[in-house]
């Protein structure tokens, strides 16, 4: 493990964490990530960011150098369903594209507490008919980080059981797949975890939740069916809060015959991915997910 990695967990832990643990106002948090992400997070030089809509869902698509339409990466990008925006994650994205040769589509899914659940799989269902509409579904490959990858793999969970033709394969950073916050990791974790703050969790789930069901696998992929789903690749630091919503989730997975990729890095920040260009493990991590990709 790198020192970039120590010296980043520090200033997360030191600063971070405790201001997501006091911020409240949900737009203050919006504004705050889209100023950290302008200055801290850069993609490849020449790649390009136009916007578009899928379904009637705004969003941007982001090309990295080399990149063409033959492929695609659907990415829901994180932030508690409340905050975090394709802005935010294109930087990620772009690298991405770049190692990949697929164009990436980051849908604007609608946030909570203005659009409660399950507004952002309605908009992530609609997005995924609109592009498989112009890319074969076989070369489209969806994914997302923390609660983005909690959607990709609820969109995942509705693809499956709406018989819609199915992607090539499905990816997660980091994912929250349980909206019941009952996995042992949140409270063995929470002193370790660099990043999020084990006691707002349940914050953001009155949001994004309101008066719904916590267990509907809509909200906690953890509960549905992925019977005939293609490869699933997930990633997560040890000592992260949401440790054992993934390994929870490549049970379940697993239990249902799907071929599932598991990454456990040790005290890797949550998401570490996003650090691209700043924390070596970032940019190991996604060459290796663009070689697992390439090899599908």
């Amino acid at each position: 493990m790198s020192l970039r990695r120590i010296a980043l967990n520090l200033f997360l832990r030191t600063f971070e964490k405790p201001h997501l643990a006091r911020i409240e106002d949900p737009v203050e948090l919006r504004a705050m990530f889209e100023r950290k992400a302008r200055w801290l997070f850069h993609g490849p030089r020449g790649s390009t960011y136009a916007g578009m809509e899928l379904g009637d869902v705004p969003g941007l698509k982001v090309t990295g150098p080399g990149a063409d339409e033959a492929g695609a990466i659907l990415y829901f990008h994180g932030g508690g369903y409340v905050f975090g925006s394709p802005r935010t994650h294109k930087a990620m994205l772009a690298r991405l594209s770049r190692l990949t040769g697929r164009v990436a589509w980051l849908p604007d899914y609608r946030k909570a507490p203005e659009h409660a659940f399950p507004a952002a799989v309605e908009d992530a269902l609609a997005a995924y008919r609109a592009l498989i509409e112009m890319v074969p579904a076989g070369r489209v490959v969806i994914g997302g980080d923390s609660a983005g990858g909690g959607l990709a793999l609820a969109l995942l969970g509705e693809i499956c059981r709406l018989d819609l033709p199915q992607p090539q394969a499905c990816f997660a950073f980091s994912p929250l797949t349980d909206m019941t916050f009952s996995g042992a990791s949140y409270s063995a974790n929470e002193t370790a975890e660099a990043m999020l703050p084990a006691t707002r969790e349940h914050d953001i789930a009155e949001m994004y939740l309101a008066d719904a069901d916590p267990t509907d696998p809509r909200a906690t992929p953890l509960n549905a069916g992925f019977a005939g789903a293609g490869p699933v690749w997930l990633s997560v630091g040890d000592t992260e809060i949401l440790l054992d919503d993934t390994r929870r989730m490549a049970e379940v997975m697993r239990a249902q015959s799907v071929e599932v990729t598991e990454v456990i890095e040790h005290d890797l920040p949550h998401v570490w991915p996003i650090f691209q260009r700043m924390l070596p493990e970032a940019d190991a991590t996604l060459k290796a997910l663009a070689r697992w990709i390439s090899s599908r």
